[in-house]
């Protein structure tokens, strides 16, 4: 009997989701015929970074040539017209694919009949486990550190005997806050991994060029050389580069900032586990192994296991629990569009350094760490008043790690506060005086942070108060934001910020 083929979608590429060489159950027949298809309608439907439209398929076209005779590789115009090609659906052939990772994706699948859902790969922790955890939590509380916690115990992790936390703390997050040294322009970490590109990807520049001349599709951002793994190969060596030379000077400076070192410590790995060409596993039990023989601290250790077995889990698992209607909350009745210069990754027009500086890299790499993501561009969208599914959609599609699982978790619950605190406990917005500690941005900035009104007033710190005065009333009764509210009070010239602010409106800062 032939064995069923088996679907690959483009951010499912590592040996995990196809059974090369791999023994769990639940997958594909092991010598199932694999298919795999390059839709033109993907790229047209929204305006992707340019890096990110190149990285996804020259990881799709680096993983067909690995697979050879076994996967079928078909170029279409859509996925419906892709299976067809590939002979699956009505009266055809039927089809095994292991869960998506997009509500809208899922329910592709799901309306073709030919298509048999398996459970999904590259987590930790199955949809089922996590329902009986969230039914369990009196009140409906849902917080990561509770989560992260019983994936810990659940998975053996960082434990010294039963329950017992490694060092004696479950969570090493207050060592892990330090500012940038004094007056050092990069952390002096060890190099990362970064890719050099093939015949693959110029095949895959050439197609792009000739597209986007054709004015099939349009991009935004730079089209720089590919710098992220698309291969398991490239993947597992950036993977032994971070844990043998990064990892030990993570922790410290993870929420920091350097205007001249964009990779600092960072792992920089959430684009090939977003990719499926690393599994978790291997993630986070190499880091421990590092710690047991004594190469890595623990809190640079615990602090990487906690982004992976922590945060990415539960940013998965919230995107499916709170259903597909989620990515339309907006609690603050946030409405203004996204102005042009942020949507187009504008960073000459902006004046405030912080900004321009991030927004550079982005448009440069389509990528930043996690703090400049949250505390630069989230904290300003928020500020501004952007809708909250546009911010959403430009993280989705800027970023070479943005997925929806992942953007629409992370930007309508923890950055936009748009889900009025279902996710997170408080609003992560703050004035320049919170940059100014964490970053060397304000130093050679025309603003300073320590001023709200006038000609070099941080739009930071005017944006903090003149957004705690328009959700005055929501924020007042959250024991997290009662005192800063209540400041507001104290400042004489809170009107002449307000009507500052009104006049700046969505311009460039």
């Amino acid at each position: 009997m032939t064995a069923r083929p088996h679907l690959l979608f483009g951010d499912q590429l590592g040996p995990h989701f196809s059974q090369d060489g791999a023994d769990e159950s639940g997958g594909p027949d092991r010598d199932a015929p694999l298919v795999m298809i390059e839709s033109r309608a993907v790229l047209r439907r929204r305006r992707f970074h340019r890096a990110k439209a190149h990285l996804v398929l020259s990881a799709m076209r680096h993983r067909a040539a690995e697979l050879g005779d076994r996967v079928r590789y078909v170029r279409a115009d859509t996925y419906g017209e892709g299976l067809r090609t590939a002979g699956i659906g009505r009266g055809r052939r039927h089809a095994t694919v292991h869960h998506p990772t997009s509500h809208a994706a899922l329910g592709f699948v799901r309306r073709h009949s030919s298509l048999d859902v398996l459970p999904a790969r590259g987590f930790l922790v199955s949809q089922e486990d996590f329902a009986r955890w969230a039914d369990g939590r009196r009140g409906g509380t849902l917080r990561m550190e509770d989560f992260y916690r019983e994936v810990r115990r659940d998975h053996e992790l960082l434990l010294d005997g039963h329950d017992q936390p490694a060092g004696g703390r479950w969570n090493y997050d207050h060592d892990n806050r330090e500012p940038p040294p004094r007056d050092a322009r990069t952390l002096g970490a060890p190099a990362p991994w970064l890719a050099e590109e093939d015949e693959i990807d110029d095949e895959v520049r050439h197609d792009l060029d000739r597209w986007e001349r054709d004015g099939e599709v349009s991009f935004i951002g730079d089209d720089g050389p590919r710098l992220f793994p698309a291969t398991r190969k490239e993947a597992r060596a950036a993977l032994r580069r971070f844990l043998d030379h990064r990892l030990a000077g993570f922790g410290a400076h993870e929420d920091a900032i350097l205007a001249e070192d964009p990779w600092m410590s960072h792992s920089m790995l959430s684009v090939p586990l977003n990719l499926g060409l690393l599994d978790p596993v291997e993630c986070v039990e190499g880091a421990e192994k590092r710690y047991r023989n004594g190469s890595a601290p623990l809190p640079s250790v615990e602090g990487y296991i906690r982004q992976v077995a922590g945060w990415r889990e539960y940013v998965w698992h919230l995107y499916w629990h709170f259903g597909d209607d989620y990515r339309r909350s907006n609690k603050l009745n946030h409405r203004r569009a996204l102005p042009g210069w942020f949507e187009e990754l504008d960073a000459d027009a902006v004046t405030a350094r912080c900004l321009s500086s991030v927004l550079a890299q982005v448009r440069s790499t389509g990528w930043v760490h996690h703090i400049p993501r949250l505390m630069v561009l989230g904290s300003r969208a928020l500020q501004s008043g952007w809708n909250p599914r546009e911010v959403t959609d430009w993280f989705h599609r800027s970023f070479v790690d943005g997925y929806d699982w992942v953007m629409v978790p992370n930007v309508v619950g923890m950055s936009q506060y748009a889900d009025g605190g279902r996710m997170t406990t408080k609003p992560y917005t703050s004035g320049g005086a919170y940059i100014n500690r964490m970053s060397d941005y304000c130093g050679g900035c025309a603003y300073r942070p320590d001023v709200r009104v006038g000609e070099n007033a941080c739009p930071f710190t005017a944006g903090y108060w003149a957004f705690l005065d328009r959700h005055r009333e929501r924020l007042e009764g959250n024991h997290r934001m009662s005192r800063p509210v209540a400041g507001l009070d104290r400042l004489k010239d809170l009107p002449e910020l307000l009507e500052q602010e009104h006049r700046r409106g969505s311009s460039p800062p």
